[in-house]
């Protein structure tokens, strides 16, 4: 497909990178040359200058786009761009729009400005955290199949009854309930064979049905309780719509912010919330309001070292739930091997959300992309596909299907029943099948096949 991508930060950065590593082609428009320069490596056309103008719009070929992606940090100009966008005959567009009092009116917005979806990072991150903080054991959770079927991140604590078992042993104590995909060690991730043997310390993604998450960790050795208290550092967009979350589920909510105004700001929009004004890089005000008594404390600080120095010092002090906002990229492998706890990205939750849209956008005869997660640092992706008719991989046991290196078929819905496959299952019209695999840019089902 022929893409525009206006805004190179760090959102249009990253898809720039992706999409064109799906070899789609991709033009992106900034204003910024500094910017620019930063994806100048890919196999990109750069163009600088306002993305709203219309000049600038033709000059990066619109009139021959597939799909117009708006993704600048003023929503204004991603509307605009959208809206002539689609006046020079793209059908498919696609603007973020962070502001909350744009977003309580984004049905009518996207009704009448013709845009095909619109993203709210701020909103998909603190979604993603408030599903964090209710499955306590979880360091990562990816729900499928409208939340019926989770693929839940833990790491094997050293008195883990699987520490030294391999996966056949854990999948028969389990009665075949479950399905281990990932097992992520020294920073490697693979995808596991039933001989695998497990250690304390691995970081393992396993697929079970949503209602047996906190089952399983008990099974595995994790020892979680529920939170009732959390505090969160920053008072951002992100706080905000996290914290009215919360609220409604009545958990009580703490939050740190340095500018008074935004604190007064907060005040009116969340009564029954405790709002602290003062940095949450002061150590004395964080035990003053309860940092060693919280169950969950996550940093939302816009920089991301403020963010990585509060988690470590929430490990140092409590043992509280950690959830850290990390968006630089180059940041990821030094976190990974530090005890941070979760860590979320409003960049990477958008970028995975517009890589899902697009997949989808390729016409296949028997297989719909239904979701697109990317884990362990990008080294595996998680997708769900809706077969739609009879194929190649369709009516044969999965013991002879020639499938790839690298993939593994975690789950089949089949009607109301969730199957973790054994060699002698099929996959068949009208599944929703969850593959995992070490391979990108797979947007069919027969892609899996080599």
């Amino acid at each position: 497909m022929n893409i525009i991508i206006v805004g190179c930060g760090k959102v249009g950065a990253t898809l720039a990178e992706t999409l064109s590593a799906e070899k789609h082609a991709v033009s992106i428009i900034d204003s910024s040359a500094e910017a620019l320069d930063r994806v100048r490596a890919l196999d990109v056309s750069a163009f600088r200058g306002n993305g709203s103008s219309y000049r600038i719009l033709l000059d990066a070929g619109v009139r021959d786009c597939d799909l117009l992606i708006a993704v600048t940090n003023r929503d204004e100009v991603n509307l605009l761009c959208c809206l002539f966008a689609k006046k020079a005959g793209v059908h498919r567009t696609i603007a973020r729009v962070r502001d909350p009092d744009y977003y309580q009116e984004i049905d009518f917005i996207r009704d009448e400005l013709g845009l095909s979806l619109t993203i709210n990072p701020e909103l998909a991150c603190a979604t993603y955290i408030y599903h964090l903080i209710r499955c306590p054991s979880a360091m990562e959770l990816t729900s499928f199949a409208k939340g019926r079927v989770s693929m839940l991140t833990m790491v094997l604590p050293d008195d883990s009854p699987w520490d030294g078992k391999n996966l056949i042993e854990v999948s028969k104590e389990s009665s075949s309930e479950l399905l281990i995909a990932i097992l992520e060690r020294e920073g490697q991730a693979l995808i596991p064979h039933g001989t695998t043997t497990l250690r304390a310390g691995d970081r393992v993604s396993l697929i079970v049905a949503s209602e047996r998450t906190n089952e399983v960790c008990q099974r595995a050795g994790i020892r979680t309780k529920p939170i009732k208290k959390v505090m969160i550092a920053g008072g951002s967009t992100t706080s905000y719509y996290l914290a009215r979350r919360l609220l409604q589920a009545r958990i009580q909510v703490t939050i740190i912010e340095y500018n008074r105004a935004r604190c007064e700001e907060l005040s009116d929009l969340l009564p029954k919330a405790n709002i602290v004004c003062g940095s949450a890089a002061d150590e004395e005000l964080l035990l003053d309001e309860g940092l060693e008594k919280a169950d969950a404390f996550v940093s939302l600080t816009n920089l991301d070292e403020e963010n990585i120095m509060l988690s470590l010092y929430a490990h140092r002090l409590s043992d509280a739930k950690r959830i850290t906002k990390v968006n630089m990229t180059n940041f990821n492998k030094v976190v990974s091997d530090i005890p941070v706890g979760s860590v979320v990205s409003p960049k990477h939750l958008t970028a995975e959300t517009i890589l899902h849209y697009a997949r989808a956008l390729r016409p296949s005869p028997d297989s719909d992309v239904e979701a697109v997660h990317r884990l362990s640092n990008d080294q595996v992706e998680a997708l769900a596909f809706s077969l739609k008719e009879s194929s190649a991989v369709t009516g044969v046991p999965l013991l002879q299907l020639p499938i790839r290196p690298g993939v593994l078929i975690g789950s089949i819905i089949r009607g109301r029943k969730m199957i973790i496959p054994s060699g002698q299952d099929t996959l068949e019209p009208g599944d929703f099948v969850i593959v995992v695999t070490t391979h990108k840019g797979i947007d069919t089902i027969t892609r899996i096949l080599e």
